[in-house]
């Protein structure tokens, strides 16, 4: 904070947080929300799609293949969106992203064909791809320096907040009479918050660093008055990251940038086939538990598997809140570490509680473990760690390439959980996802350590 003629004037990167801030994370969570409420909805909408005739014989391989759809969109639209967006700036993109996820949506409910429904899903993955990556880069570039790591973990901890609320919307409107054959009208959920996305994002403007990057200091001098006020200004950087200009592509995978991409990236591939393996077919691998209330059957048996899902998901609010509370209190990397070994210790949990007929509570004691050791650490720190690892110019790239390591995870853990459960049932299912937390935990800590101390003497 300084003087100039006698008026207050804040420096961007050390002033206090205030409303355009919030504004700011409001956006920039949005992708966020709908991404979750997209894997949501997927594992939904397939068990009721198995009820009808036209898809009884459905297979686990088809499954699989819708499960992924998504998530492949969002691993290719990850690096690619955020490469584009690092040499042309944020605004077309961080605008095309919303708009791709409306159409598709609205393409999804007016033509319900599953040859409609595995492209359309693809393509609201890339935009929602795109914005994993922008999101990101928009959030760390606009807040204080103070409060750039915990506002991108605010951001990510937003996810929780689609897990929970597309299970508990759709649950309602099942429990209110959806019938199966009308499964492409939760469609209608996500075109609608693309619709909203695409309007909050109307007035946005590329960041002051971006500009700075550029070398326009009164373009961004311009920015940071329009986003927080005309009593903002922004410091010229004290060190020039040479050029400006972003690292080359294939220099992002060669010495000290190969550890950064397989410390950012393995990880939250090993995360992603938790989050959204077990999350995707969450429904499914209750019904394979056996942990409804009833014994029903057809779609009552799926309201009763979603209602169940509901209340495991709000399980992921907590693991957030409990991993923001020790964000500034503790090592990310030991955050990270012991996130993977907790949910590999609540599957093991759940694994016995089934192979021993347990009580429904350890069940569900199992799945609230789980959720808390990857929502509080692997969920949440693999988002964060990009934003710390990476400079401004190559931001866009590093954090979509660990985006779209972490879709490929996901994709493969959808993909694969439907033909693991039809070849050897929920326990092998639960055996293979508790092998990957611990591998998660092993690369976590090893590279790490290695990444962050060599972060840090630079």
């Amino acid at each position: 904070m300084d003087k100039v003629n006698d008026k207050t004037v804040y420096n961007m990167a050390t002033m206090p947080l205030r409303k355009g801030h919030f504004a700011i994370l409001a956006v920039g969570s949005m992708e966020q929300i709908i991404g979750a409420a997209l894997s949501g909805l997927v594992g939904i909408v397939i068990p009721m799609m198995l009820l009808l005739p036209a898809f009884h014989g459905m297979s686990s391989f088809m499954q699989g293949v819708m499960g992924a759809a998504g998530l492949l969109g969002i691993a290719i639209g990850s690096p690619i969106i955020g490469g584009l967006s690092d040499r042309y700036g944020y605004i077309f993109y961080y605008r095309l992203c919303p708009l791709l996820i409306t159409v598709f949506s609205l393409t999804v409910y007016f033509f319900p064909y599953e040859a409609v429904l595995v492209p359309g899903l693809f393509f609201i993955g890339v935009g929602v791809g795109g914005g994993y990556a922008l999101d990101t880069d928009y959030i760390s570039e606009m807040m204080p320096d103070k409060w750039k790591e915990f506002m991108v973990g605010v951001a990510k901890s937003t996810s929780a907040l689609g897990f929970v609320a597309i299970a508990a919307l759709c649950w309602w409107i099942m429990d209110r009479g959806l019938k199966a054959d009308q499964w492409s009208s939760l469609f209608l959920i996500l075109a609608a918050l693309g619709a909203l996305t695409f309007l909050m994002r109307i007035p946005c403007r590329n960041t002051p660093q971006w500009y700075m990057e550029k070398g326009e200091q009164q373009q961004a001098e311009s920015a940071a008055k329009y986003f927080l006020g005309d009593d903002v200004t922004v410091a010229a950087p004290e060190k020039q990251t040479g050029s400006g200009k972003p690292t080359p592509w294939i220099d992002m995978f060669r010495g000290t940038n190969l550890s950064k991409v397989i410390f950012s990236g393995i990880p939250w591939a090993c995360e992603g086939v938790a989050v959204y393996g077990v999350g995707v077919f969450l429904p499914i691998l209750i019904m394979a538990l056996g942990i409804e209330r009833t014994q029903a059957e057809g779609m009552t048996k799926v309201i009763e598997s979603v209602e169940l899902t509901t209340i495991v998901n709000s399980f992921i609010v907590l693991g957030f809140v409990v991993g923001l509370l020790l964000m500034k209190r503790m090592n990310h990397v030991t955050m990270l570490t012991g996130g993977f070994v907790m949910s590999a210790l609540g599957i093991g949990l759940l694994l016995w509680g089934y192979v021993s007929h347990l009580p429904l509570w350890v069940s569900v004691c199992a799945f609230l473990i789980f959720e808390i050791g990857l929502n509080a650490g692997p969920h949440l720190i693999t988002f964060v760690i990009p934003s710390q690892i990476y400079g401004v110019k190559d931001l866009g790239a590093g954090s979509g390439i660990a985006a779209m390591f972490g879709k490929i995870g996901a994709v493969a853990g959808v993909f694969i959980i439907p033909m693991v459960l039809d070849a050897g049932g929920v326990e092998m299912v639960l055996v293979v996802c508790a092998a990957i937390m611990l591998l998660g935990a092993v690369i976590s800590e090893v590279y790490g350590r290695k990444v962050m101390s060599h972060h840090k003497t630079k």
